[in-house]
């Protein structure tokens, strides 16, 4: 099975899908690495970045899956190197 690394970030730009986007979280999390969470109050949103290591489409059906959540925000960036396990 071949897998990248790659890390999404997530911007909530209201606390109404914080649920929605930490069951996703955790129905991902055979495959992902880690996670941080900065709350910045100054401007009321929420900025995550989860670190995954998982075949292209499970991490593409993740991505999707938070960008069509209402609030939210999601860009994925992938590693260069494929591994093969």
């Amino acid at each position: 099975m071949e897998t990248r690394v790659a890390v999404i970030s997530i911007i909530l730009e209201n606390s109404n899908s914080v649920e929605e986007v930490n069951k996703l979280i955790s129905d991902y999390s055979d495959y992902v690495v880690g996670r941080m969470g900065i709350p910045y109050k100054k401007r009321g949103i929420s900025i995550i970045s989860v670190v995954m290591d998982a075949p292209q489409d499970v991490i593409s059906s993740f991505s999707g899956k938070l960008g069509k959540l209402d609030a939210v925000s999601a860009k994925t960036a992938y590693s260069k190197y494929v591994f093969n396990e």
